[in-house]
Order: C-alpha cells, then sequence, then structure tokens
C-alpha cells in the first residue's frame, strides 16, 4: 500500500512539473513555438494595480472572458499542489499559487511580454484555491483513490494537451492570426 502511494506522488510530481511548464509556455511564451514569433507580444510593458481595471476593460464592460481563463488554467495547480503536499495546510498550499502567480507577473513586467495585472494575480490565485477544494471534495468522494483517479484524469488531460500542441506544430489548426 506504502509502494502504491509513494507512486502516486511520484506521478502526481510528475505532471505537476508537465503542468508547470506547459503554463509557463503559455503565460510567458504566449503559446509561441520560436522566439521570433514572440515578438508580436513583446515590446508591451504595463502594470495595473486596480483590481477589474485595464487589460479586462474592452468597450467599457469588464471581458469576464480572460479572467474566466486565468481561474481555469490555475484549478490544476492547486490540484496537484494538494496531490503532492496532502499534509500541508489549506493556506500552505496556496502560498505557492499565488507565488508562482506574482512571478508570472513579474517575468512578463520584466521582459515585456504583457502587461502585469492585479486581476490576473487574483484570477490565478482563486483557481488555485478552486482547485484545492476540488481535491478536498475528491478526498471525500473517494477517499484513498482520490489521487489515483485524479493522476488517470491529468493524465488523459495532458496527453490531449500534448496532442493539440502537436497539431498547432505541425499547422493543422492554427492559432492567431500571426505571422
Amino acid at each position: 500500500m506504502e509502494k502504491s502511494k509513494n507512486n502516486q506522488n511520484k506521478i502526481s510530481a510528475g505532471l505537476l512539473a508537465v503542468y508547470l511548464f506547459v503554463l509557463t509556455w503559455i503565460i510567458l511564451f504566449k503559446m509561441q513555438f520560436s522566439f521570433q514569433d514572440l515578438h508580436h507580444f513583446t515590446d508591451f510593458r504595463g502594470i495595473n494595480l486596480t483590481p477589474f481595471a485595464g487589460s479586462v476593460i474592452v468597450n467599457n464592460q469588464i471581458d469576464f472572458n480572460e479572467i474566466i481563463l486565468n481561474v481555469l488554467a490555475f484549478i490544476p495547480f492547486g490540484i496537484y499542489i494538494s496531490m503532492v503536499k496532502s499534509n500541508w495546510s489549506f493556506l500552505k498550499k496556496i502560498v505557492p499559487i499565488a507565488g508562482v502567480s506574482l512571478l508570472f507577473e513579474v517575468l512578463q513586467f520584466i521582459f515585456a511580454i504583457g502587461g502585469s495585472d492585479i486581476t490576473d494575480l487574483m484570477g490565478n490565485t482563486l483557481g488555485g484555491v478552486i482547485g484545492v477544494g476540488v481535491y478536498i471534495v475528491f478526498c471525500k468522494l473517494f477517499s484513498t483513490k482520490a489521487n489515483k483517479i485524479l493522476n488517470v484524469l491529468a493524465l488523459i488531460g495532458t496527453i490531449c494537451i500534448f496532442a493539440l500542441v502537436l497539431i498547432l506544430k505541425i499547422g493543422v489548426i492554427r492559432y492567431g492570426n500571426y505571422g
């Protein structure tokens, strides 16, 4: 039983690493496959410290799509951190989620690859909180099999993401209207 739990933790840690790699590719590299393609997103450096203002305002209305996407992008982080560090308190699990989100916002500013926005930080952290909540619910529903079930679901999701990236790379589907 202990060996099975250890194997599940290794799988969870590996999937967390893949997830963080993909998240970095999405947020910092804007899903581009080369640095030359990234130039469409560079030379923009801004900071918005007013929640629900700035980049989320489109035509004088809040663009909830961006907020929802930020929340959704970080839900897996909350699940993974809960799987890998199940003995941590709720608050201790949220700190690395908010920290990684803050790091992404700071790096976007430093490298001028997008706006640093407090709304993004809030949405990302909320996503992580939801992910921790999802993990708690899974544990209540599936008890000792929660990590195994979540690892299977995460592995399926990871395969789907890699398939999408491969499809994008070979050009079957084009993402964006850039060059």
